[in-house]
């Protein structure tokens, strides 16, 4: 009797340990916007969780023969049930070798809050967020923007699909004569307003999800026709913290055709301190 008793005391904390790693390994189902794609889900991070962007990585051809590299460390909270606040301050590297311009600095910094309304039933989950870019650094805007979104997101038996619309507030931009940069670097992912839909899949046993999307914006300056983009991406768990991502997009009508690949990952865990006891 001892001895079964052991055995089964075993296979109870064996059981109990899988099931909070399966439950801790689910960080590739969060899409969030850029990691790695534009278009994301309706789900915010659980409550007292922290989520830490390192280095997420993108690489851009833009227009004039121009290179663009940002990196945006960015922390992200569960501060309140379904809701999340983020912070980031984006990094750009510009280099424009027919004029042998290169240019380097912060380009604003970024904050944003994501609050999910609702989980599925028989209808979809629904979202809001709201968000600002900060004029900071020497890339970065001129003016204050803000935006606002709603995203939808709606599971099938074998895939996802999302919906997104969102709409920038803040002063249009004119394009300079033989400027292919307006006002700093971070300034043409602004848009006046942007609409798409993504569609994802998952793959359990390996941890992954593969994504694809198609969305149009309307560029902030002034004159520049609209644009419809698409891309494709994945996101691996590749523990029970660390979650990896990567994307690939065209830039499929407008003025500025180019390429564009983004590469990152993110570090969950929860909160540091206890919460206090009421």
């Amino acid at each position: 009797m001892p001895h079964q008793s052991r055995r089964l005391a075993l296979v109870a904390a064996a059981l109990l340990s899988a099931r909070a790693s399966l439950g801790a390994q689910t960080d590739y189902f969060n899409t969030d916007a850029g990691r790695p794609l534009t278009i994301e889900d309706a789900y915010a991070l659980e409550r007292r969780s922290i989520e830490i962007q390192g280095a997420p990585l993108r690489l851009e051809r833009i227009r004039g023969g121009q290179y663009r590299w940002g990196i945006e460390p960015e922390l992200s909270v569960g501060l309140f049930p379904r809701t999340q606040i983020e912070i980031g301050v984006p990094l750009v590297f510009v280099d424009d070798p027919s004029r042998g311009d290169r240019r380097a600095g912060a380009a604003g910094v970024d904050m944003s809050v994501l609050y999910n309304l609702n989980r599925e039933t028989s209808l979809p989950a629904f979202a809001v967020g709201v968000g600002a870019l900060l004029p900071a650094g020497s890339l970065g805007p001129r003016d204050p923007y803000g935006n606002a979104k709603v995203v939808m997101t709606r599971t099938f038996p074998a895939f996802r699909v999302h919906a997104n619309a969102q709409a920038t507030f803040g002063p249009r931009l004119s394009l300079p004569a033989g400027s292919p940069d307006p006002v700093g670097g971070n300034t043409l992912e602004l848009s006046r307003w942007l609409a798409g839909v993504a569609v994802d899949r998952t793959l359990p046993l390996r941890s992954m999800l593969l994504a694809a999307e198609v969305f149009a914006r309307a560029p902030l300056v002034r004159g520049q026709p609209l644009e419809w983009n698409a891309g494709v991406g994945t996101r691996w768990q590749a523990n029970v913290r660390w979650a990896m991502d990567a994307g690939v997009g065209r830039h499929l009508t407008g003025d500025d055709r180019g390429w564009y690949l983004t590469l990152g990952g993110a570090y969950a865990m929860g909160w540091p301190w206890r919460p206090a006891r009421r």
